[in-house]
């Protein structure tokens, strides 16, 4: 079979549940295709989540064109230092960038605030730290923007969405720092139990994604293990982290059953009562 064919849809679930983290704009389906795929197998929300401000924009009109979906708005940590510093090579997605300075940055983030105050824009996110992909030069320029996004989603009283990649100590000073919103979640949660504890404490909500499925990811599901279940999520953060069996080729909302059934085995939870729980968590982290 190969790695591009979409997976098979799942078994529908029994009780409706929500994928917390997606990325319809990225997915080879149009968004009535794979809102239609979703309610199939009983995904009846999705949280689509823009990653700069063209993405944003997208996230804002589509989730005002379509009541399943509720939109999340932010610079990547990743974007900020481009915008900043420029990224003369590019990327595949992201095209070559000129270094457009601290003014360039706040220009954006005047944008995302802008966003955020529409009643459909529900999440301010995804933002954090990722020390994965952006060298030493460009941490303060992720800082400054983690921060910025921090008091948009306060001023407009949104969720936090967090993206934290290789940077949970950093993240968590900050968040303490600059007092967490009300509502935050930890998307594509990737700390350890010890961590979960310190973010359960806090209230902070963990959304646990594909990679929970894949074998070397123990430590995961230990976190899982201890994570309360009134703040757990559930996401896709789809195309990407297909969960196995089918790792490696393309997510998409409608495999949320998947992995919330290994989610299930690991808490020692009913199927059932894991996706009321994950459902409402979600409503309440998203205010919908």
């Amino acid at each position: 079979m190969s790695r591009t064919e979409a997976p098979p849809l799942p078994e529908p679930l029994r009780v409706p549940v929500a994928d917390s983290h997606t990325h319809l704009d990225m997915q080879d389906a149009t968004v009535e295709e794979s809102l239609a795929r979703a309610a199939a197998v009983n995904v009846t929300a999705v949280v689509q989540v823009g990653c700069d401000v063209a993405g944003s924009r997208w996230a804002a009109e589509t989730a005002a064109a379509h009541p399943a979906v509720h939109a999340s708005v932010a610079l990547h940590p990743n974007e900020a230092p481009r915008i900043v510093h420029g990224d003369p090579g590019g990327t595949a997605r992201q095209g070559a960038r000129e270094p457009g300075g601290r003014a360039a940055l706040e220009e954006a983030l005047a944008e995302i605030d802008a966003l955020a105050a529409l009643d459909h824009v529900r999440g301010v996110g995804e933002t954090g730290l990722d020390f994965f992909r952006t060298g030493p030069e460009g941490v303060a320029a992720q800082e400054e923007s983690f921060r910025a996004h921090i008091e948009i989603a306060k001023r407009h009283g949104k969720a936090l969405v967090i993206h934290d990649r290789d940077a949970h100590a950093d993240v968590l000073r900050v968040l303490r720092d600059a007092g967490a919103p009300e509502r935050t979640v930890f998307h594509c949660y990737s700390g350890d139990a010890e961590m979960a504890r310190i973010c359960a404490q806090a209230g902070y909500f963990m959304s646990f994604a594909g990679n929970v499925t894949f074998k070397n990811a123990q430590p995961l599901r230990d976190a899982l293990a201890v994570a309360p279940a009134e703040l757990v999520l559930v996401e896709t953060d789809a195309p990407f982290l297909t969960p196995a069996p089918y790792r490696g080729r393309p997510n998409a909302p409608y495999l949320i059953p998947v992995t919330l059934r290994a989610m299930a085995e690991v808490k020692g939870m009913d199927e059932d009562a894991l996706a009321t729980a994950v459902y409402d968590n979600t409503a309440r982290a998203f205010d919908f």
